[in-house]
């Protein structure tokens, strides 16, 4: 396998970032210790980006996730014993979900390399595979079913599991996120399955695995396709381009805005709304039961400004490189998503991003950094204040 280097730091930075776009092709026959490597590198980004939102951000104020601060900070009295324990639980969850899915895709029919390489990749939320038709090599429904539930999982937040498994405490039915995020993601499965139904020749048994597997494979940001759904129709493209920018839970694996920014947004909405009609009440925005300090919700606001302008800019700088406008914004949504696949020919589902210039692959680089260290964090190092001290 030869490739240069701009398409190696590419293929890189996508495997730890967990974005797990691509720009190599004859995977079926490429060497097994580089397929491995590659699995290996989003496995081992998968666990970085949990301690990264766990531990870090809630501590840089970044993005609203101080809400986290206390939730991952209630076990001990103090900050190393704290800090230290979580993230060792953490590994303890992420090792053994990753070993469930290794097993349970073997049982349903995986050669075991592709078993493992696939677990290494699922839980992350990566979606790097080890051919070329990605997870629409395996035409078996139960494997198909089987990667949306630890796509899911992956797409949860993990100290939920640590709550469950060491603690004894299922949190999950009480978390906004989760109660938020299910129903959504069941009432976007019911309506694309529809839709597929009626307006395809689909049975509906094949509508409904479609929609449930790629639904979730987007909304998780794992980038894992059975089929290019861009070629369903334009709502199909329109569709999945927009489930591109929302992500699942903070905490998680998955990129995107994420649930919690969302739910916090439509919460600061409503407040305005309120405010507005009775203009001398005082409302209270409230998560998890209690209230929301006014800082919290000007870095939530924040980090969504900042997300559009980002994806904008990207776009701008892709068109001037010569991209036409459906693969430069659909491009810079998947990297600031981390989401892997594209829409359109050249980067959706059937295809990869070889043969993007490379200046656009730095650009994409650059954009996959910022969408998972959560933006602020990038542009920061370009203030003259950073560096004065």
């Amino acid at each position: 396998i030869h490739i240069s280097f701009t398409d190696a730091f590419f293929e890189a930075v996508s495997g730890v970032t967990t974005t797990g776009s691509t720009v190599l092709s004859g995977l079926d026959e490429m060497p097994r210790g580089v397929l491995l490597w590659r699995s290996i590198i989003q496995w081992i980004g998968g666990i970085g980006i949990i301690a990264f939102a766990i531990v870090i951000l809630p501590f840089l104020r970044i993005g609203g996730m101080q809400l986290f601060q206390t939730e991952s900070s209630d076990r001990s009295d103090k900050i190393v014993p704290k800090t230290t324990d979580i993230v060792r639980c953490i590994i303890f969850v992420y090792i053994v979900l990753t070993a469930l899915c290794a097993l349970t895709y073997y049982f349903l029919g995986m050669n075991s390399f592709d078993a493992i390489n696939h677990a290494l990749t699922t839980i992350p939320t990566g979606g790097y595979s080890t051919h070329d038709a990605s997870f629409g090599y395996f035409d078996s429904a139960a494997l198909q079913y089987a990667a949306s539930f630890f796509m899911l999982t992956g797409g949860l937040p993990f100290v939920l599991f640590v709550n469950f498994f060491f603690y004894g405490k299922n949190d999950f039915k009480k978390d906004e996120q989760v109660r938020f995020i299910i129903p959504a993601i069941l009432l976007l499965i019911a309506v694309f399955t529809l839709w597929l139904w009626t307006h395809t020749g689909f049975l509906f048994s094949d509508s409904l695995r479609y929609s449930v597997f790629n639904i979730i494979s987007v909304l998780t940001t794992t980038g894992f396709a059975t089929s290019d759904y861009t070629q369903w129709g334009a709502f199909s493209a329109a569709f999945f381009f927009f489930l591109t920018f929302v992500g699942t839970c903070a905490g998680s694996t998955s990129g995107g805005i994420k649930a919690m920014r969302i739910v916090l947004a439509f919460k600061i909405l409503n407040k305005q709304l309120k405010s507005l009609i009775y203009p001398n009440a005082i409302f209270t925005v409230k998560y998890q039961g209690k209230p929301v300090d006014a800082q919290i919700s000007v870095t939530v606001l924040s980090f969504l400004g900042l997300f559009v302008v980002s994806n904008t800019f990207l776009t701008i700088a892709l068109t001037l490189l010569g991209l036409d406008f459906e693969t430069a914004v659909s491009s810079a949504a998947t990297a600031l998503a981390n989401v892997g696949p594209g829409i359109g020919s050249i980067v959706g589902p059937a295809g990869n991003f070889s043969s993007l210039p490379d200046t656009a692959k730095w650009l994409l680089c650059l954009g996959m950094l910022m969408g998972r260290l959560e933006i602020m964090t990038i542009l920061v190092l370009f203030r003259y204040e950073y560096w004065r001290y």
